[in-house]
């Protein structure tokens, strides 16, 4: 007898309607495995649910959370490329009709629903849920209270989630968290609410709860966006002194809004900080640095730092590679900056149109046209569309050069008719001329 072949066997479990229906944890438990390897397709989840809402077994509720959640965290795959999309349909399939009678959903169940849309980008649906579950009755507690404050934050009513952290949790009688603060803080700043966000952080401890460290990170994020460095130095030495250790995002957003500034000397001095704390620097500490001292023409400086940072197990990534070259561009150190695009290139770093902009501008700009053409052919066998700016660069410089032309033209034809041409190649006025456009 002819033995089967391993593949005509190795089909979905969930498409084989011949075997004997599993046990639903079991079922559940291996189709989770499958999320998380990234080889579930939204075919496969619904074979599945068919084949729940087949038995006349109930669902295990520990069983249905572990799938919801691993797809709610799942990122997109080949095989699935909106898992939080696909919990939720799922779970509406399993409130209705035959789905109901096998599946009881309980607060956990709906807290990961309601995480589900916050990162599917559907706040409408989280609200929805909430209020789903105030209608069942059932006990609410903070994680359900943190993803509807998530998702109010997410649609951009902060106000409404401010009166929900301070007066309707509260009358539930649900305390709140670090967590709940954290996030309407961070809404607040979303929607350039900056003085309720900070109001709201010094209520804080009036409230029995302490700032952590993504408190008070968020503020000085937020200070430093705004370019209050001052206020937000002293958040700072107020973090160290409640005993709360400052960590790579904190130093990160200083030296960033220093350099933003153009205050690369107070930026030097927090990375000497930053260092002398035992904070190890990132790739961006690293690019915000470098950026800093190039905005100074201190190129040099920033690329002793640049050849350090694969030392430091930091490999360069598009946005250092970026920085340099726009420092070089900025100074006409065209050699620098085609051996560091060429090395670029041999490092396996793809450039964006970012990186091509910043090479077509430079050339453009000191009139080597040729270079600037070829680069654009380059950019464009490279795979990169170019965008807007890359055709206003060419456009604007050709119209440039297509304009001295122009000039150059008219001003021998103007020469010709006024002084003959044999008088041409005499005239003071003419080369005085030349010189004017050749200069």
């Amino acid at each position: 007898m002819p033995t089967a072949r391993l593949s005509s066997i190795s089909t979905s479990s969930f498409r084989a309607p011949s075997r004997k229906p599993r046990a639903p944890l079991a079922a559940l438990a291996a189709a989770t495995e499958r999320v998380r390897a990234g080889t579930l397709s939204r075919e496969d989840a619904h074979h599945l649910f068919d084949e729940l809402q087949g038995q006349a077994a109930a669902v295990p509720e520990r069983g249905l959370n572990n799938f919801l959640a691993a797809l709610a965290r799942a990122p997109p795959s080949s095989a699935c490329s909106d898992g939080p999309g696909l919990a939720f349909a799922l779970f509406n399939r399993m409130s209705r009709g035959a789905g109901a009678r096998v599946v009881s959903p309980t607060l956990c169940t709906y807290s990961i629903l309601m995480d589900c849309c916050c990162r599917a980008g559907r706040p409408d649906l989280v609200v929805a849920f909430f209020g789903r579950l105030l209608r069942l009755g059932l006990r609410l507690n903070v994680i359900s209270f943190n993803n509807l404050l998530k998702g109010l934050c997410q649609a951009k009513r902060s106000n409404e989630a401010l009166d929900m952290l301070l007066h309707r949790m509260p009358e539930l009688d649900c305390a709140p968290d670090v967590f709940s603060f954290n996030i309407v803080i961070n809404g607040c700043f979303r929607e350039g609410e900056v003085d309720k966000a900070c109001n709201l952080f010094h209520e804080m401890p009036q409230l029995g709860v302490q700032p952590d460290v993504v408190t008070y990170n968020s503020i000085i994020i937020a200070l430093s966006r705004a370019g209050a460095m001052g206020k937000a130095e002293v958040v700072l030495r107020q973090m160290v002194d409640k005993g709360i250790g400052p960590d790579v995002m904190t130093y990160n957003s200083l030296i960033h809004g220093y350099s933003t500034l153009g205050q690369w000397k107070a930026a030097v001095r927090v990375f000497k900080e930053m260092v002398s704390v035992g904070v190890l620097p990132n790739a961006v500490t690293l690019n915000s640095f470098m950026d800093s001292l190039c905005k100074h023409r201190r190129t040099k400086e920033a690329r002793d730092i640049f050849d350090s940072m694969a030392a430091k197990g930091h490999k360069p990534n598009i946005a250092s590679y970026s920085t340099m070259l726009n420092g070089y561009a900025k100074q006409g150190c065209f050699d620098d900056m085609t051996g560091l695009f060429n090395s670029m290139l041999q490092n396996g770093v793809v450039p964006n149109h970012h990186i091509f902009n910043i090479l077509i501008n430079a050339y453009a700009k000191r009139g080597l046209m040729d270079e600037a053409m070829h680069m654009f052919e380059v950019m464009r066998q490279q795979g990169v569309n170019p965008d807007v700016f890359s055709y206003q660069i060419v456009m604007d410089s050709l119209c440039k050069w297509v304009g001295w032309m122009l000039l150059w033209t008219n001003l021998i034809r103007w020469s010709i008719k006024e002084f003959h041409l044999t008088k041409l190649f005499t005239n003071a006025w003419f080369w005085v001329l030349v010189l004017m456009v050749i200069l």
